[in-house]
């Protein structure tokens, strides 16, 4: 564990959950004029997932801060032009182009050990190489099929072997194609200035912590190492050159860091009212939102059905700086469908009904069914209706 040095600031913690805020996003006027990738580099990262009910996580992202942002429009500011790649951050993720020079120790570990359990098979990898270079980018099923015939994580030789060289940083993922990874050669993909692996260590992990500390704004020792998925003793040895500097915040217990610039000017504007993807990175990290916004969520896609308290995908509730409840989001047709809804109290009803008429004009539906039975406060729910229209 660091030594920690004299506090720079003590902050309340309404203090640090409007500099959280602020960071991510949700509390002054967005940068339209940048847009999603300003959101990107804003953020560092997006998360990526499989799950697509209102939409996937990553157009959920800018959505949130933005508003409705067109889906096409997300899709092209990822993968037009060289602006982003997809690597291992935080899970999997995409990343603005210029932090592929700051995951060159993550690829030198990759190319140190063996990985998944998946074995090489001799000549695989040069023949993807050689194929991406003949026939440009290509997704695995174009390179020779993604996996046998047996369970899903069977792969295929060129699976593994393309699979391999993105880990390597010979390839890169360049789009997703029907959720199918597209591969190309890195050499094509990143632009010649970043295609490099000329930072030490000591200096990839000294960069991302600072700019973990910039996204989250304010954060505990386990909080910065999360974001890009690095180790306690990395945080450690990397955060007193970072340009962090500590403070305390009252009730976290733990010792804390922010970015200076977060701490020059008191967070103020407009917040949003918006429902979040739970691999938003304002909440992906349950202990850190349980601290910032006394809010207890877990995503509950993986848990059986009979022992869900909030539903499939429920999805938090923002609302004037604050998590005011969770809607478990479905489409059907052109009607968004709240198969479970979670309020705070009364005060939450007009936050929610405004973030569900929001999100249904932006997937296209036209109208928002509410099931009364399935709101957690029954007494709610005519009102909640009222105030849908």
């Amino acid at each position: 564990m660091t030594t920690v040095p004299r506090p720079a600031a003590e902050l309340s913690a309404d203090e640090a959950r409007r500099i959280a805020l602020r960071a991510q996003g949700f509390l002054g006027a967005p940068d339209r004029r940048a847009g999603v990738r300003g959101v990107l580099r804003s953020l560092g990262q997006v998360q990526l997932d499989t799950i697509s009910v209102l939409a996937r996580s990553h157009e959920l992202i800018p959505y949130a801060r933005l508003g409705a942002v067109g889906r096409t429009t997300v899709e092209d500011a990822y993968w037009t032009g060289t602006h982003a790649f997809e690597y291992w951050s935080h899970a999997a993720c995409v990343l603005p182009v210029e932090e592929w020079p700051l995951f060159a120790f993550r690829r030198r570990a990759y190319r140190g050990r063996p990985h998944w359990g998946h074995e090489l098979s001799p000549g695989a990898y040069d023949k993807v190489i050689a194929q991406l270079r003949d026939e440009g980018p290509r997704t695995a099923t174009e390179l020779g099929g993604a996996k046998n015939k047996g369970e899903w994580w069977d792969w295929s030789d060129s699976k593994i072997a393309v699979e391999r060289a993105l880990m390597y940083g010979e390839v890169v993922v360049v789009e997703r194609r029907g959720w199918k990874r597209v591969y190309d050669l890195a050499e094509r993909a990143i632009p010649e200035a970043l295609l490099h692996d000329d930072l030490d260590n000591a200096e990839c992990v000294r960069r991302l912590v600072r700019q973990a500390g910039e996204a989250l704004g304010v954060g505990t020792r386990a909080d910065i190492a999360d974001y890009h998925r690095l180790k306690g003793e990395q945080f450690d040895a990397a955060v007193e050159a970072s340009g962090l500097v500590p403070v305390t915040v009252a009730g976290w217990g733990k010792p804390a860091w922010a970015d200076p610039a977060a701490l020059a000017t008191e967070p103020r504007g407009r917040h949003r009212t918006t429902l979040l993807s739970p691999f938003d990175s304002l909440i992906w990290e349950r202990a850190r939102t349980e601290r910032i916004f006394g809010f207890t969520h877990r995503l509950e896609a993986y848990v059986p059905k009979q022992k869900r308290v909030h539903g499939y995908f429920a999805m938090p509730v923002l609302a004037g700086g604050r998590l005011v409840g969770r809607v478990d989001p479905a489409r059907e047709g052109r009607t968004l469908v709240a198969r479970q809804i979670t309020l705070d109290g009364p005060k939450a009803v007009p936050a929610v009904a405004r973030a569900l008429r929001e999100a249904a004009e932006w997937v296209g539906c036209d109208t928002v069914t509410v099931l009364p039975d399935r709101v957690n406060l029954p007494a709610l729910a005519p009102e909640l209706v009222r105030e849908l229209g």
